[in-house]
């Protein structure tokens, strides 16, 4: 079994997965196997419903969150998967098996005027233009991290005013760039001698493209420095950016487009956050509404 946990994430490496799911399938298959190296199930044939739900149970104890026993699930479905196709197992046995629903939380965001102040954060770095630009950028477009710190400077269209983004499943999608980040990303490369076009966009201390816990940590150190009295975090500009989309009037099947979403539904989860649009529209519709009067 260990020999096609490793041939499995072998050919996970060829299906452009982030490198944080990549990490987290690696990490939750090395301890399904230890689990099961623990107890003498060793051959692919143990890999059966009844060990599965032994380790799931097991799991269980750690009182994990229900967002982790989630990916543990979806990581030991993608491993089945990966058998059966084989046919070094005759039953898949996640055919009988029913997983728990994803709890539905309600994006975390950024108001627009704390969305203001992050902008406009105090920089003072030697990274000024940088950090500038990927803030900018963020709310811009509504990135997410690892398509943010993918990009090379050929994706910036600066002419007509978008970023090409290579998102999930290895889809490409072209996003719209406000003047102000555009601006931004060319004060940026000013800095920047003998850029070239296949040159990562963002650069990390060190000179190297920029990396996923680097582009984090500079959103958290812009945050304390614009006094935002919350957790910033790169995917909390994203929500913020589709937040205030919506409730500007921005139609739930552009905004599906711009996120680089699959489907409809996971953009719909933003209409139980708008809330402000939804109270104008109350405000100016119901004929007791104070506003009316």
């Amino acid at each position: 079994m260990l020999k096609q946990i490793e041939n499995f994430g072998l050919s996970l490496k060829g299906r452009n997965l982030s490198a944080h799911t990549l990490r987290a399938y690696e990490s939750d298959l090395e301890a399904f196997a230890a689990f099961m190296n623990l107890r003498g199930w060793i051959s692919v044939k143990d890999f059966n419903l009844r060990n599965i739900r032994k380790y799931l149970s097991y799991e269980s104890e750690k009182e994990l969150s229900r967002a982790a026993v989630l990916r543990k699930i979806s990581a030991l479905r993608s491993f089945a998967r990966f058998l059966a196709n084989r046919g070094l197992i005759k039953v898949n046995p996640f055919t009988l098996f029913s997983a728990p629903r994803r709890e539905k939380k309600l994006p975390a965001f950024l108001t627009e005027s704390e969305a203001s102040g992050l902008m406009e954060a105090e920089i003072s770095s030697r990274f000024h233009y940088r950090n500038k630009a990927i803030l900018e950028l963020l709310y811009s477009s509504g990135l997410r991290r690892s398509e943010t710190v993918s990009l090379n400077v050929g994706d910036v269209n600066f002419d007509e005013g978008w970023v090409k983004v290579l998102g999930k499943g290895a889809k490409e999608r072209l996003v719209p760039v406000t003047d102000i980040a555009l601006e931004c990303l060319e004060s940026y490369l000013s800095t920047r001698p003998d850029v070239h076009p296949w040159d990562a966009l963002f650069l990390g201390s060190k000179g190297g493209r920029l990396s996923g816990e680097g582009l984090a940590q500079i959103i958290k150190k812009s945050a304390v420095s614009s006094h935002v009295a919350r957790k910033v975090t790169p995917h909390s500009l994203r929500h913020s950016f589709a937040t205030h989309l919506l409730n500007n009037g921005c139609d739930l099947r552009s905004l599906q487009e711009m996120l680089g979403h699959k489907s409809l539904a996971a953009t719909q989860v933003y209409t139980h956050v708008s809330l402000e649009k939804l109270k104008k529209v109350y405000n100016a519709a119901h004929p007791e509404s104070e506003v009316k009067k």
